[in-house]
């Protein structure tokens, strides 16, 4: 149930703190007092429309917080679970209306959209006044409030999910349908490019392997012409290796000759000798390392220039052309295959569908059978609701050639106000007042049934008289005893049987101040003994008017 509710800067409403009791509240006051303020703030904590001039005069903003205490398994904390949102403790969704516009939501505290603020606020709060008709107006409604009654809620998401379940399989023989026409089109260029891919062979990564196998002979091509140079010097008929020998040979034979003068020469002669020998090896060793099979550059070659070739004619990068050719050999195993698989999906889709068939004949069967019962128990409501001439008439077309995810079935709520019109539509043969009780007589009918844990009625006495008021007074605390009741009311008759009464007033914010400010008071049993009287007699309350009221409260104890 809604637990509290708490205004800052709203229209009228400066600071505001209520707290509301399971059973039935009512908020009473004079016109203007500010009464439909506050149902506007709880429709804006709820995911209403924002708009920035809901915002208190002067400010920049305004915020609205709204506390709900469910049980652990009610939809709206699933909702939230399932939206990442932690639903510890009670539920506090929180709006901040700029006056600017804009608006932000959240729930225990966690930033949230606009859209899941509103979805989870339905399944918590219902507001409904005499021109509010949101619960009529959608036919989609009535079905979903038809089948609350009944007990098939369960049923019925069963038929969507197998609807979901037949559409799917519809869609994938589709799918596989197109894929194997458009095969067979094509099934001549497919076993030719699979043959071509097959014989070729990609392999993951092998462009640049080749290419760097390329690019490595190719450049020892050009290096080698060097090195056989420097080999061909130190090693071929012109190398100075002989002739530097020859002449470290005589200058260490003229050395005994004169000593001391030859000997570093001969020394550092015979370095260079030795440097040359170990180049005379390195330039061997480096030639050798530069071989390679000229046969291997061109097969190198004509492979690479094959695999571009190929990715050139599919176009195609190198790297994707082993995933090509798996998909084309899939294509062409599906078209080989696809006769095969299109008659299983065939078979699948025959009996997904023949078992959507089958739930939604059942489920429509039974809608059928509680139609009546809808209709009977919305029908025992309305005589005290001073509709005994109407007739409610909830009817159930069934088309099996037009299924939905909501099955065969099209419920719409009929109603006929006087006896010799014609029924039709509740929505266009229905006044405002008559809407107003008729949707009350359907909470009534679905107290326990199909409803969010509070229900907010706003003025839905508005224009009816005593016995109608005191009807509606009755049914409203008849539903109290199911879920939480808020009812703004001008029915004396209906304040009187509520268990929490909330008198709306407005006044200046302080003595001498301009500033007006609406503020909600909890009355106790004297105060509310002379809020009734004033409801019954106007501007001037008499003795008989209270005692009146006495009495009404008397009665309702």
């Amino acid at each position: 149930m809604l637990a509290q509710l708490s205004i800052r800067d709203i229209v009228l409403i400066e600071r505001l703190d209520l707290s509301f009791d399971a059973g039935l509240s009512v908020l009473t006051g004079e016109t203007g007092a500010g009464k439909s303020i506050l149902l506007d703030s709880l429709s804006l904590a709820l995911g209403g429309r924002g708009d920035g001039s809901l915002v208190r005069h002067g400010l920049d903003k305004g915020q609205v917080t709204a506390a709900f205490d469910v049980g652990g398994d009610h939809a709206a904390r699933k909702l939230l679970r399932d939206n990442g949102i932690d639903d510890d403790g009670d539920l506090i969704f929180r709006r901040i209306q700029s006056s600017d516009g804009r608006t932000r939501a959240s729930i225990n505290d966690q930033p949230v959209s606009v859209q899941l603020m509103r979805q989870a606020g339905q399944m918590l709060v219902e507001i409904h006044g005499q021109h509010d008709d949101r619960a009529l107006v959608d036919t989609n409604a009535h079905r979903i409030l038809l089948d609350a009654f009944a007990g098939l809620s369960e049923e019925a998401l069963h038929v969507a999910g197998l609807y979901r379940i037949w559409k799917e399989a519809e869609r994938t023989l589709k799918k596989h349908r197109e894929k194997v026409e458009a095969a067979a089109r094509e099934a001549d260029y497919i076993r030719s490019s699979v043959d071509e891919l097959e014989a070729l062979s990609p392999q993951d990564g092998e462009e640049d392997e080749l290419a760097e196998n390329r690019s490595r002979m190719q450049k020892s091509e050009r290096i080698a012409v060097d090195i056989s140079e420097a080999s061909d010097f130190l090693n071929g008929n012109g190398s100075p290796v002989p002739l530097i020998a020859s002449l470290v040979r005589r200058l260490e034979r003229k050395s005994h000759e004169a000593p001391g003068l030859l000997e570093e020469t001969v020394n550092l002669l015979d370095t260079a000798l030795n440097y040359l020998s170990d180049a005379q090896m390195e330039v061997e060793a480096a030639l050798r390392k530069t071989e390679y099979d000229p046969k291997e550059l061109e097969r190198v070659e004509e492979r690479l220039f094959a695999l571009r070739a190929a990715a050139r004619k599919y176009s195609v990068p190198v790297t994707e052309l082993p995933a090509l050719a798996v998909r084309m050999i899939s294509d062409l195993a599906d078209l080989d295959a696809g006769e095969e698989k299109l008659k299983q999906l065939q078979a699948r889709l025959s009996q997904e569908r023949a078992a959507f068939d089958a739930a939604a004949a059942a489920l429509s069967a039974k809608r059928h059978a509680a139609s009546s019962g809808l209709s009977d128990a919305v029908m025992a409501e309305l005589p005290a609701l001073k509709l005994e001439r109407a007739r409610f008439m909830a009817t159930v077309t069934t088309d099996a050639s037009e299924p939905t995810a909501d099955g065969i079935d099209l419920v719409e709520f009929h109603v006929q106000t006087n006896p010799g019109t014609r029924p039709g539509p509740i929505m266009k043969v229905a006044s405002g007042g008559e809407l107003s009780r008729f949707l009350l007589a359907l909470k009534v009918a679905l107290a326990d049934r199909g409803s969010a844990p509070t229900l907010v009625f706003d003025e839905i006495d508005t224009g009816v008289g005593g016995a109608v008021a005191d009807a509606i007074g009755q049914r409203l605390k008849r539903l109290s005893k199911q879920v939480q009741v808020l009812s703004v009311t001008h029915a004396p008759q209906v304040a009187a049987r509520a268990a929490t009464h909330l008198l709306i007033s407005k006044g200046p914010v302080g003595d001498g101040s301009d500033m007006i400010a609406t503020r909600v008071a909890r009355m106790d049993d004297a105060a509310r003994q002379e809020e009734i009287a004033r409801m019954l007699a106007g501007a001037s309350v008499t003795a008989e008017a209270r005692a009146a009221a006495a009495s009404l409260l008397a009665d309702n104890s």
